[in-house]
């Protein structure tokens, strides 16, 4: 092995370089955190490690680079997908790799490289090819995310961060007699719609988009400055808020007519979800919803009276979740204490997320305290709790990585630190309730990771008692274990009926008789989701459809609704995990429809030699509420994947 600081070579089982003296450090293959040579579990995340090769001194650094085996063309071949491209390259490799031995330059950009194409894989991205000093990626193919533009910059932040790491390391090169070097990347992202193709070379399969997309990604990294992150007009769209981005202006393009606008990527900004986009847009008036209401807050009534409850809200995506929690909150009197958490699509590859989230709203903690000023904000604030809370505060301070040189807790088994930490912040939210009542918010969990489960597991157990109100949303396809529980409760959110989803568009669009067509065409084939309602009618004020000139007008033919990317991406994601069969009788029944403009009942449409036919349609309809009907079913799968 070698020292991950110098790079010296360091017998196995050591427990110090001889070199520089670093402690070294075994990283968990689960969340990349480090850990004690010794150590047997991730102390982060309670995760295996993976025993050392005795006698062995190779190193994470010299394994074979892997690209991922391409997916089943059967499944793929010829589909048309939105997806987001990006490409990466380190600067300058030519020059580097010319002016050092092969091997030297093998053990600088092997890392390099692997650690870009593990960023990906954290994201669920894929590896189209790997090129020797750089990597081309797909996000959203060949499995569709909701959000893969979000995905793929922050892919992008996490390699540009590694990167600058392995810089760190390399820096000691020159102390030890080696040439000096400096490894820098440039990144590109664009996003479009490709059609999907496998190529057999002979042995061996690529799989890889075809369209413009690509190549216009291709041209942002050349255009990106070293160490920066370059996208297109068409991405910014669609991450506006997620990140902090600066304009760079229109750049002329080889091969492309007009100017396109670029974009560098700062960094992470402060949206997380579709609903704090919508609230910063300005909320629609709030329809449909009024007896789930009514049901929070009789449930609030109960844990004000020291009967603690649970509440799941079920639901589809974009049909109303987030949004019956923040009208619901506006309710909560003051005298009630409320600490939220989200997880986010990504949030299963990072270990207790929205634990951190949480507790760094508990303790006040801002990004820019010290560690120091952190460690006595939660001190100080276990302290003026109660004493006694105090023991738990190591285990705070290490979940919240601030606990002091040297770690108390260092040589504790993980499993046994990992437990300790999950009652350690269960003592002091119940204990909270006991000056408040306390509303607990855990929003999205089918995003969720194994700790924030486990949390949740405990909490479900101990809030009979106290006056606490557990809420937490979902999709149908997430489980737990507290169903049986007399202090559970569940409510189901349907899409809007037709009264409602009226009177949504009304306030959206006004009362205007001209518009009467176009609204029921929006319903029909939205189904009278909200979301989809609220991401159609802005679409079509984007691409000028609608007008607002004092009033509304159509100012285009309404020859067909345009689906928009965020609820193509929604779909995408939904369709992508069926099964084989199902997702082809989608694919088919869209097709028939379409083409025939029928309206017949969806079982006279079915294929005649479709094997289980009637399973595989069951299976569709109780995956997702998009598919309720012939219209809705022809416009959501073919405009999703054709």
């Amino acid at each position: 092995m070698r020292c991950p600081k110098c790079g010296t070579e360091i017998t196995s089982g050591r427990k110090f370089c001889a070199e520089c003296g670093s402690p070294l450090s075994r990283r968990c293959a689960k969340c990349s955190a480090d850990n004690s040579s010794t150590a047997k579990f991730c102390e982060d995340c309670g995760a295996p490690l993976e025993a050392p090769v005795v006698g062995s001194t190779k190193t994470s650094n010299d394994a074979p680079i892997r690209v991922a085996d391409p997916p089943n063309p059967q499944d793929l071949e010829g589909e048309r997908k939105t997806v987001t491209a990006l490409f990466a390259d380190i600067k300058g490799s030519m020059e580097l790799m010319e002016d050092l031995d092969p091997e030297e330059a093998r053990t600088i950009i092997d890392p390099a490289l692997k650690l870009m194409i593990d960023a990906v894989h954290r994201y669920d991205g894929y590896i189209v090819q790997s090129t020797g000093d750089g990597i081309f990626a797909l996000f959203g193919a060949p499995v569709a995310h909701e959000d893969h533009p979000q995905r793929a910059l922050h892919a992008a932040l996490a390699i540009q961060q590694e990167l600058q790491k392995h810089r760190e390391r390399l820096v000691n090169r020159e102390g030890r007699g080696l040439k000096p070097v400096t490894l820098e990347a440039r990144i590109g992202v664009n996003t479009g719609e490709v059609v999907l193709r496998i190529v057999d070379t002979g042995g061996h399969t690529e799989y890889s988009p075809v369209g413009h997309v690509p190549n216009l990604a291709a041209r942002m990294q050349t255009l990106a400055p070293a160490g920066s992150i370059v996208i297109t007009e068409e991405s910014r769209r669609l991450v506006e808020g997620y990140f902090t981005l600066r304009a760079l202006g229109p750049k002329e393009i080889k091969g492309i007519s007009e100017p396109v606008n670029v974009y560098e990527v700062i960094g992470p900004g402060a949206l997380r979800g579709h609903f704090e986009l919508a609230a910063q847009r300005g909320l629609t008036k709030f329809v449909g919803r009024e007896h789930e209401l009514a049901q929070l807050r009789r449930a609030l009534e109960f844990a004000v009276g020291g009967r603690g409850q649970i509440v799941a809200v079920v639901a589809d995506a974009g049909t109303g979740k987030s949004r019956l929690f923040y009208e619901f909150k506006a309710t909560v009197p003051p005298t009630c204490k409320l600490l939220e958490a989200y997880s986010v699509s990504h949030g299963k590859a990072s270990a207790w997320l929205p634990v951190l989230d949480l507790l760094h709203r508990y303790f006040s903690i801002q990004i820019e305290d010290s560690p120091g000023l952190r460690r006595k904000k939660v001190r100080d604030k276990l302290a003026a709790l109660d004493p006694a809370l105090s023991e738990g505060g190591p285990y705070l301070l290490g979940l919240l990585g601030i606990q002091e040189d040297p770690d108390p807790l260092g040589q504790m088994d993980a499993p046994i630190r990992r437990q300790r930490t999950l009652e350690a912040i269960k003592r002091v939210l119940l204990w909270e309730s006991l000056e408040h009542t306390l509303l607990l918010i855990f929003e999205d969990l089918h995003w969720i990771d194994q700790e924030t489960q486990a949390l949740l597991d405990l909490l479900a157990d101990g809030v009979a008692n106290a006056r606490v109100l557990l809420l937490v949303n979902y999709r149908p396809e997430y489980r737990h274990e507290w169903g049986n529980k007399s202090y559970y409760s569940q409510l189901r959110l349907d899409a809007l009926d037709a009264q409602s989803a009226d009177e949504m568009l009304a306030a959206l669009l006004t009362d205007n008789a001209e518009l009467r067509p176009l609204k029921r065409m929006i319903v029909e084939q939205t189904g009278g989701n909200p979301f989809f309602i609220e991401e159609m009618v802005q679409a079509l004020f984007d691409d000028g459809t609608l007008a607002r000139n004092g009033t509304i007008r159509i100012k285009q033919p309404l020859s067909q609704l345009r689906l928009p990317p965020t609820v193509q991406a929604i779909l995408s994601s939904r369709i992508d995990r069926l099964a084989g069969d199902q997702k082809q009788l989608l694919q088919t029944l869209s097709c028939r429809i379409r083409a025939r403009g029928d309206s017949r009942p969806m079982t006279d449409l079915l294929p005649i030699r479709k094997r289980n036919w009637t399973g595989c349609w069951r299976t569709c309809r109780e995956r997702s509420s998009f598919m309720n009907s012939p219209h809705q079913l022809a416009w959501n799968t073919s405009s999703s994947m054709r």
